[in-house]
């Protein structure tokens, strides 16, 4: 038995605003949003998940674009199951590669704060600068997202 649930209370429940929400219906982003016969919008649990995951990939810098290509996906059904797989896993090659790049810049980050501390703590300025401490990491074999047992 399914529950419906108005704006508001998607709103609390995912923290987002009513206008945020709106927003995203506005650009095409969640699928399947009804209306009761007083035509105010009626959601699913479904629409709290699809909205924690629209966050998540726009957080992640997918693009409004490509994530209105993977709702049109989603609304095909499941013949259009290997795109979307595809089109997520693209993202993901994006996100791990800005991992390992925000991982080195953000090692650089913490060595120059170590330079300013070392430097306030002995009242000199120190010979060796950070930059040449700090070694980017080498990228990550399939760090998301690898089949675990049990899942397909």
């Amino acid at each position: 038995m399914a529950h419906d649930l108005h704006i508001g209370e998607v709103a609390s429940r995912t923290g987002r605003s009513v206008h945020a929400i709106r927003w995203y219906e506005a650009q095409g982003l969640m699928p399947g949003v009804a209306r009761d016969n007083g035509g105010r919008r009626v959601y699913s649990e479904q629409h709290v998940g699809w909205l924690d995951l629209m966050d998540r990939l726009r957080c992640t810098g997918m693009s409004i674009a490509q994530m209105r290509q993977y709702t049109a996906l989603v609304k095909k059904g499941g013949a259009s199951l290997k795109e979307r797989r595809a089109l997520l896993a693209e993202h993901q090659q994006r996100v791990q590669e800005n991992i390992v790049q925000w991982t080195a810049a953000l090692a650089l980050i913490g060595a120059k704060i170590d330079f300013y501390d070392e430097w306030a703590a002995k009242g000199e300025r120190p010979a060796v600068m950070p930059h040449r401490r700090v070694r980017a990491p080498k990228q990550p074999a399939r760090m998301i997202g690898s089949r675990r047992a049990g899942r397909t």
